[in-house]
């Protein structure tokens, strides 16, 4: 183990002293408030290990949904953490870096978004879950990657969508239902940004490799894909492949699973372009802001917390919990 350089060699202290004693202090703290850790996929290794829970959106959703805690520490990004609170508006929701937000999101103003469906009022509002409280106050039925084509199955083939904000998943999921689903313009950033070139030389280099990917990406990268799925799919589908090779077109955050699920397989992960090459461009900047520093500090000082009025927590709340009641209808079918 290499040491952390000081001035006073007498001084010199292993590097990973510091995290271990983060990751007690976290220990202690869970403990003593009565918390729950959650964590997405694309949060960085250690974090995920920390979880007392990893999963994607929907798995989260429903963890958050289901708790007895008193705290929630939400590892991952705004919109996920607005969506425990609002299925749990008498707890504490904690999220260590309140700047991770989501371009998703962003791409899909609350404002715009209402005179948007303002123009097609006979349209219903299927969301997808990457996005803020406001729009899923706007909405009828929220949904995520792993549920949507379930959900939108379950909806009369008359029954005019607007779906929204990505317009690459909409795109999948109008391909997969066989509808019209009028498709809000936005993306997200790590996603849209793989490289094509650098997917079709990784296929060159590894041809016996499954090329898999989040539905997220846009068409002329699904192309290349033997499987599209959410994270959790991805993940499964990896699994039931052990000892084989993967190229991964989503965040890479989610190798850090797919490893310990499958330990004898090998994965790649699809570099970003902008302007040319670029490895870090195929990583949320939003998901890795939080740390365990981060994380502790935010248990510490119980903030930042997030904080909703009653009023959009009870608007946003209808839809998130039609989700979670259509996703188990599709499970005792």
């Amino acid at each position: 183990m290499l040491p952390v350089e000081t001035k006073d060699q007498s001084l010199i202290v292993p590097q990973a002293a510091t995290r271990i004693d983060t990751e007690a202090e976290i220990e202690r703290l869970r403990k003593s408030m009565n918390a729950v850790i959650l964590a997405h996929y694309y949060q960085e290794d250690e974090i995920q290990d920390l979880a007392d829970y990893v999963g994607d959106s929907l798995e989260l959703a429903r963890r958050a949904a289901e708790t007895n805690a008193d705290v929630i520490v939400f590892c991952g990004v705004k919109f996920m953490a607005e969506g425990a609170k609002i299925l749990n508006p008498d707890k504490l929701v904690l999220i260590p870096d309140l700047k991770a937000g989501c371009s998703l999101e962003d791409s899909c103003p609350p404002d715009a978004f209402r005179k948007f469906k303002e123009q097609h009022p006979d349209h219903i509002v299927v969301t997808y879950i990457n996005c803020s409280a406001e729009v899923k106050a706007l909405s009828d039925i929220i949904v995520t990657s792993s549920n949507a084509e379930a959900i939108i199955n379950q909806l009369p083939r008359d029954q005019k969508i607007i779906f929204a904000p990505d317009k690459y998943l909409g795109a999948y999921l109008n391909k997969k239902t066989g509808r019209d689903m009028l498709l809000w313009n936005g993306t997200c950033i790590v996603h849209e940004r793989f490289s094509e070139q650098e997917l079709i030389k990784l296929k060159t280099h590894h041809p016996k490799a499954h090329v898999i990917a989040h539905p997220e990406c846009p068409e002329h990268l699904l192309r290349h894909a033997g499987h599209i799925g959410s994270t959790s799919s991805l993940i499964r589908y990896s699994e039931q492949h052990p000892g084989q090779e993967f190229i991964v077109l989503t965040e890479p955050g989610i190798l850090h699973e797919m490893k310990k699920r499958s330990p004898g397989s090998t994965f790649y992960d699809v570099p970003g372009i902008s302007g040319g090459a670029c490895v870090s461009c195929n990583t949320c900047p939003y998901m890795k802001l939080n740390t365990l520093e981060k994380i502790y500090q935010c248990m510490i000082k119980r903030a930042p917390s997030i904080e909703l009025s009653p009023e959009l927590i009870t608007a946003a709340r209808k839809p998130l919990e039609r989700m979670l009641e259509m996703s188990r209808a599709v499970g005792r079918n």
